[in-house]
């Protein structure tokens, strides 16, 4: 009888989720057609259904192959940036595979091809020694894969070591991937490649030690493009088959341990030192390298070679007990949560759309958002309510290191809460029309997470502020039912997330006893790299899909520009933001208008503009073009509506006008005032550096954390192991 309540009830969860869901698409639908018109929403439906899945890239060709293609040769007073060392012996055949797929990758990384014959009987010493690029060593005597890869190390020149088993052949990108994971992560000291069968099986996506010493491919066998193996992670090794990791780093630590000679466990060793110095292991999934495992040493851990996994098991466990019995997973726990043994929360976050930080400041905050969680030990999954892999978006968060969820891998939504709610202690859903839909699913599939109600900008504020400009009462009417929505949700959640001090006081006012907290804008801070008398001209950012960014180009173009250019007759305003309609992109005919519509570099303009303008006449929240002037140094002019929540000063930190003939003024004055535009550019970045650089989110993530207290223990993910 509990079964069956259990499964009536999760079935009434799942339906009221896609009636809660359908209606919400279709209010959203609507929206978009009052605000937008036909043309835009169209455009943008079919942009959300032609979104899918991630491209699989094509195994290497398989059959009959030419001759091996020449290797690059660099000058001879050129060093490689990686020496890739391949150990050989005999298999002649999958050794020239191997180099045919080195010399036809088109990696643009430097790099030199050290082959390290180990005793060979076949025709590989007479036939290697001809491919041209190649540096060929014969050992005097078999020392076997440990010994063989030391002597091709002591021979390399590349600042990084790639370690590549012969029976290999790399797919394009394999290996500036493979080094760009030690540019764009911290404290990396070995990093591991994707290994998939010639079948297009998953081999490896890195590997598991358990705490008695056993390893296991995490992904074996599995499909090599779901979302939980293609996302940088830290690991406990990845398979010497194709790793990469500094020279000096390798030399420090005494090369392949000769313990473990001939082969086996050598691998797992090195990354168990690496971790030792402080550094991380991580998996690399850009890096796709396709192995054609056992050729040489076979598969049968009873005879031969493969004799001594079993045996250097024995030998690793003795040396790394108290390591392994202290933080890895026990035998028998589910590898998926064996994989994140080091993790100390599970987060799951859940927008409208895949973050776009270069299209919106509300993108931007969230993608630092989830920066911060994964410098805090969390794990980071995440998955926009549309479910489309949104191409180099969704890469850029899966390089990261976030684990990243899209159809056709999340299907049914209702069921992958079902499976996997229970692993996750924090769920944050973020935009009031996303949150109050997926709310009923976190209280049924995983009821020991925290609920957050992350705001991005108080809608209801937002649409009220828009009715009072537009005196429509249909529009204050809808922004009266937002409010209704928007304050049972943040009563319902355990949380809520506001941007800004400001909001914060009003929900103490119109949610009383809601715990509501500030996470606010994240920025870096590139600060001034310009002076003052080499800057001209105004900027205006701000994506166009949001209304208030639209009404205000309009109104300074139209209302403002007349009066400046009274005074200022030479000086131009740039437009720049993504998805511009139409009443916009035609503002770019009047006199002293650039528009530019997406601008992917925003940094000349930042830097070469004198001034910035936030021009808008409603809104709500915290606005990141303000912020971002701001942290280039750039002085920035606004309304009172752009600037509210923000510390600023008038006149200290930030001019504020709101009349078009005040804010024409304001311009004309700080145009020709280096004193003031100094002290407003010195003073913003101070601003931004106290309230919105990532040390200051750091800290208010790290209070907000620790108020969300673990509902099992200490450790939350130690506390599931072996549920």
């Amino acid at each position: 009888m509990r079964a069956l309540n259990r499964w009536l009830g999760d079935a009434r969860v799942e339906l009221t989720f896609r009636l809660h869901r359908t209606r919400s698409l279709l209010q959203r639908g609507l929206t978009s057609l009052r605000v937008r018109g036909l043309r835009h929403t169209l455009r943008r439906t079919l942009q959300e259904l032609r979104a899918g899945t991630a491209p699989t890239p094509p195994l290497p060709p398989s059959g009959e192959q030419p001759a091996a293609a020449a290797l690059p040769q660099l000058p001879e007073c050129a060093a490689p940036r990686a020496s890739i060392v391949v150990p050989v012996y005999n298999q002649l055949d999958y050794s020239l595979d191997c180099l045919r797929s080195l010399a036809a990758c088109g990696d643009r990384t430097p790099f030199e091809v050290i082959v390290v014959d180990d005793g060979s009987s076949d025709d590989t010493a007479t036939t290697l020694p001809q491919v041209p690029g190649l540096r060929f060593h014969r050992n005097p005597r078999n020392l076997g894969f440990i010994g063989a890869c030391n002597a091709g190390a002591a021979l390399a020149r590349g600042e990084y070591l790639v370690f590549l088993n012969n029976d290999t052949q790399v797919r394009p990108g394999w290996l500036d991937a493979l080094l760009d994971t030690f540019a764009q992560h911290e404290r990396v000291g070995l990093a591991g490649s994707k290994l998939v069968y010639p079948d297009g099986r998953l081999q490896e996506a890195g590997g598991i030690v358990f705490a008695d010493g056993s390893g296991w491919n995490y992904g074996r066998f599995d499909d090599p493009d779901d979302p939980r193996y293609n996302f940088v992670r830290e690991t406990d090794y990845c398979s010497g088959a194709a790793i990469a990791l500094p020279r000096a780093l390798f030399d420090e630590l005494g090369g392949f341990d000769g313990h473990y000679a001939p082969a086996y466990y050598e691998d797992t060793d090195l990354a168990m030192k690496v971790r030792a110095r402080g550094l991380r292991v991580l998996y690399q999934p850009k890096s796709v390298v396709v192995h054609c495992e056992g050729v040489t040493a076979g598969t049968d851990t009873r005879q031969g070679v493969k004799a001594y996994q079993v045996a250097n098991q024995r030998k690793f466990l003795a040396r790394w007990q108290t390591t392994l019995s202290a933080g890895h997973a026990a035998p028998g726990t589910p590898a998926e949560l064996a994989a994140q043994h080091r993790t100390k929360r599970r987060v799951l976050i859940v927008d409208a759309c895949t973050p776009t930080p270069d299209r919106d400041s509300g993108s931007l905050r969230m993608l630092n958002l989830m920066r911060l969680l994964l410098d805090e030990g969390c794990a980071v999954t995440f998955f926009a309510d549309n479910r489309a892999h949104d191409g180099a978006y969704t890469q850029a968060l899966q390089q990261l290191g976030v684990e990243v969820w899209y159809r056709p891998f999340l299907g049914n939504i209702a069921r992958w809460f079902a499976e996997r709610g229970s692993r996750f202690d924090l769920v944050i859903a973020s935009r009031h029309y996303v949150a109050r839909t997926y709310l009923p699913l976190v209280r049924q599939f995983a009821p020991q997470a925290r609920f957050v109600f992350d705001t991005v900008d108080l809608h209801y504020l937002r649409e009220r502020r828009e009715a009072e400009l537009a005196r429509s009462p249909v529009m204050a009417r809808n922004a009266e039912a937002t409010r209704e929505k928007e304050l049972r949700l943040i009563r319902e959640s355990d949380l809520t997330l506001v941007v800004s001090p400001m909001e914060r006081e009003i929900l103490a006012r119109e949610a009383p006893g809601a715990r509501v907290d500030v996470l606010s804008n994240v920025h870096a801070i590139p600060g001034r790299r310009r002076p003052f008398a080499e800057r001209r001209d105004l900027v205006f950012v701000g994506g166009y899909r949001h209304p208030p960014n639209v009404d205000a180009a309009r109104w300074f173009v139209k209302q403002v520009l007349p009066l400046l250019r009274a005074h200022l007759p030479d000086v131009r305003v740039h437009l720049i933001g993504a998805d511009a309609p139409e009443s916009v992109r035609i503002l770019g005919d009047h006199p002293g208008v650039v528009f530019h519509g997406y601008v992917r570099d925003l940094d000349p303009y930042m830097d070469g503009c004198r001034i910035a303008i936030a021009p808008l006449r409603y809104g709500a929240g915290v606005k990141g073009k303000v912020n971002l002037s701001m942290a280039h140094g750039q002085p920035v002019v606004a309304t009172s509506c752009a600037v509210e929540g923000m510390h600023l000063r008038p006149g200290e930190d930030v001019l504020v006008a709101d009349s078009p003939e005040a804010f024409a003024d304001a311009i004309v004055r700080l145009h020709g005032d280096p004193a003031l535009w100094q002290r407003l550019s010195d003073n913003g970045i101070e601003n931004v550096r106290r309230h919105f650089s990532f040390d200051a989110a750091r800290d208010a993530l790290r209070r907000i954390m620790g108020s969300l207290a673990p509902v099992r223990g200490e450790n939350p993910a130690t506390d599931r192991v072996g549920s």
